[in-house]
């Protein structure tokens, strides 16, 4: 009897939620109708808005890398505007995995994805991604949420986390056993079917297969070559390195300027963002306003520039998942208002320490015992 009465009240609880999702929904869609009614051309032509900002970009990475070569631009500008470049590129990237770009046209949708990759070579391979991407929106903040798991959303923080957070590789290495033991754990739990299994080895072996991995060890290898040469300076002694190694320092460093390191700054900015303001653990499975904040603080914006204000307008695209990201952020302003004004959380860097979690330990084990509101407070 007490069991069918709490399992009523769980299922009115989720029918609550889920009405709040839709009222909030509601809003914003009308926010950006709106949008989309004041700006007839971005709609009109969607595609080639899309294919604009994806030339632009990638011919500001160019003429910054001949800038570089010229001797004009130092390398650290051009290590910070081509970040810029690669933070538009990324938010184009995910509007494709969305299928807003060339949809009746496959070779432009697959040029433009190829494009992206090859700019941001660092990242997830893309027609991976979007599964991965696909998922998370059914799953966010749950165990089976391998997108922002994998950028160490749900882990607490220290300098572990700290590495991780900017280098995909290390993300693995330093957490090579959960990669190869958690899978079966969820099998287990019944939190995944064998076809899952299959799946998870799929994404594991293609993710970053062979062009990530191989960046990647370029990168690796010159901060190595680098740091091994500064221990020496400082104790008065130097390397004897051989001459094929050091043959190969011209074009290394050349890509690292131009490609690698803008990269690599873009995505510690995003994935810090982005993994601390999604939830984890303790929010209601398939609830849109439990999965993720807004993260907008001033001393942000460093970080927001290189991943194109991701924290200020992202919980708005876990409700309308139909828009491109400039619409998206045309309508910012409004659609923050109504986010605010139905209680979602605003800059809560509570979860720094707990975690990713909603709610403290305490606070879950009340709950557990039916003694407090489950519902989220707004934190301004």
């Amino acid at each position: 009897m007490t069991a069918t009465h709490n399992d009523k009240n769980n299922e009115q609880d989720f029918k609550r939620l889920r009405a709040k999702d839709r009222a909030i929904q509601s809003e914003l869609m009308a926010v950006s109708d709106k949008v989309r009614a004041r700006h007839p051309f971005l709609m009109k032509h969607q595609d080639a808005v899309g294919m604009t900002i994806f030339l632009v970009s990638l011919a500001g990475m160019a003429v910054n890398g001949w800038l570089w070569f010229e001797g004009i631009m130092p390398a650290w500008v051009v290590i910070v505007l081509s970040a810029f470049w690669t933070s538009l590129l990324h938010e184009l990237e995910h509007d494709l995995i969305h299928y807003m770009y060339f949809r009746k046209q496959p070779f432009w949708h697959h040029i433009m994805m190829a494009g992206v990759y090859l700019a941001r070579p660092l990242t997830q391979n893309p027609w991976v991604r979007r599964h991965v991407h696909l998922h998370h929106h059914k799953v966010s903040g749950t165990e089976t949420d391998l997108e922002e798991r994998g950028i160490t959303n749900g882990e607490k923080w220290g300098w572990r986390r700290f590495i991780m957070v900017g280098d995909n590789m290390f993300a693995f290495y330093l957490r090579a056993g959960k990669y190869f033991k958690e899978p079966r754990k969820l099998l287990k739990q019944g939190k995944v079917d064998r076809k899952d299994l299959k799946n998870l080895r799929i994404i594991a072996a293609l993710s970053f297969t062979p062009v990530g991995t191989i960046i990647y060890g370029i990168w690796h290898g010159f901060v190595l070559f680098h740091l091994a040469n500064g221990i020496a300076f400082l104790l008065g002694a130097s390397i004897d390195w051989p001459q094929w190694l050091l043959a190969q320092e011209g074009w290394v460093t050349a890509m690292v300027v131009i490609l690698i390191a803008p990269n690599v700054l873009r995505t510690f900015c995003l994935h810090f963002i982005s993994s601390n303001m999604h939830y984890y653990g303790d929010n209601t499975p398939g609830i849109i306003h439990e999965q993720c904040q807004v993260m907008n603080k001033w001393y942000l914006l460093p970080m927001q520039l290189f991943c194109f204000n991701f924290g200020n307008t992202h919980a708005i695209h876990h409700f309308v998942v139909r828009d491109a990201f400039y619409i998206r952020h045309l309508g910012a302003d409004e659609s923050l208002e109504v986010l605010r004004r139905h209680g979602i959380r605003f800059n809560d860097m509570g979860t720094f320490k707990r975690a990713n979690r909603m709610r403290t330990v305490e606070e879950n084990a009340q709950l557990s015992e039916g003694t407090a509101n489950a519902s989220p407070s707004a934190i301004s």
